[in-house]
């Protein structure tokens, strides 16, 4: 059984960071006792950069309409095809793919697109499309939820990434992407893929402003979820990158490292559900992230051979398979890659 609400709170309000990434470190060692942490080898691949979403967080998405129209793509499938394959040689296993809300992208586009995959390269595993996609996929085709994840599988689609979480609480969403889903369309999606049979992972993206009861409100929802239905695979927390966003522009600092090794720490705590806990890079940085393997993270992400909305923030942290692996052992563990479901492909 994970920490209590009241725990948490306790947590988040102490200045004992060592002794709160120890009991993480407890968690992680509980759960994972043969001393591994795994990485995968994929690529994000943004389809298009056009969105209705505007939230205030986001430096990649472009209007529809407007001077930033003109900055707008919707990748073509034979160039989409040509970075998967460019993944595969290089040894790569999975393909994470989102893109923005467009209204001209339904289901039909997105069943194409994954057969077409499935059928050049039929072992890439496809982790694509966040649930305010879905949602809209759904909206704009005039289908169901349950109707429009059972298409997308079908068609291809192997599992569900938690994108759009942000922070799972109205109260946070509605100032800073008043557009997006709420709290329960993005609990609902992944509910309904998980009695689907799929698999998800659950994400934090926090340091907008919201409060340690709202984080802790993020974690319950989650928590509540995979009691239910078993269905996360993972949940991975990341710092907001405030630069060239809405937000920055209001002189928004960025979470610090200390914020961070923290709310992993407890998140591991109130998640032990949850199997694995990542201990992020792309925007903290390689040391914070060999850091956070001692404050309950057991997974260090991707290798991502290309990520492009963090960059667009101004975040561009990079490693190599080598780096990370050598990450991995100074810290004290053995690395192993893996592939989306976590499933061990190679002890290095």
């Amino acid at each position: 059984m994970g920490i209590t609400r009241e725990q948490a709170l306790e947590c988040f309000a102490s200045d004992d960071l060592i002794g709160i990434g120890m009991e993480a470190d407890a968690v992680r060692r509980r759960l994972h006792p043969e001393g591994v942490v795994s990485y995968i080898i994929d690529r994000n691949i943004n389809y298009t950069n056009f969105c209705t979403e505007y939230c205030t967080f986001c430096a990649f998405y472009r209007p529809l309409k407007g001077k930033m129209a003109a900055e707008g793509y919707i990748l073509d499938f034979e160039t989409i095809y040509a970075k998967i394959a460019e993944t595969v040689d290089m040894g790569g296993t999975g393909v994470l793919m989102q893109g923005g809300i467009h209204p001209d992208l339904k289901i039909d586009w997105f069943e194409s697109l994954f057969r077409g995959i499935k059928d050049r390269f039929p072992a890439i595993w496809l982790h694509c499309l966040s649930a305010s996609e879905i949602l809209a996929i759904a909206e704009y085709s005039e289908l169901t939820l349950h109707d429009t994840i059972m298409r997308l599988r079908d068609a291809g689609l192997d599992s569900i990434p938690g994108g759009g979480a942000e922070i799972l609480d109205d109260e946070v969403r509605h100032k800073i992407a008043r557009l997006k889903c709420k709290t329960q369309d993005w609990v609902d999606v992944h509910r309904t893929a998980h009695s689907l049979g799929m698999r998800t992972t659950a994400t934090m993206m926090f340091g907008v402003g919201e409060t340690v009861e709202h984080r802790v409100n993020h974690f319950e929802v989650i928590r509540r979820l995979q009691e239910e239905t078993g269905g996360f695979t993972a949940f991975i927390p990341w710092s907001f990158q405030p630069n060239n966003t809405a937000l920055g522009g209001r002189g928004w600092e960025e979470a610090t490292s200390v914020e961070y090794l923290k709310t992993l720490a407890i998140s591991r705590m109130v998640l032990d559900n949850i199997e694995n806990v990542q201990s992020s890079w792309v925007t903290q940085g390689l040391k914070v992230l060999q850091m956070g393997l001692r404050f309950g993270g057991n997974d260090v992400g991707s290798v991502m051979l290309e990520e492009n909305v963090v960059k667009a923030a101004g975040t561009s942290n990079s490693t190599t398979e080598e780096e990370l692996r050598r990450i991995i052992r100074d810290a004290g563990f053995v690395p192993k890659q893996r592939d989306t479901l976590y499933r061990t492909l190679f002890l290095n």
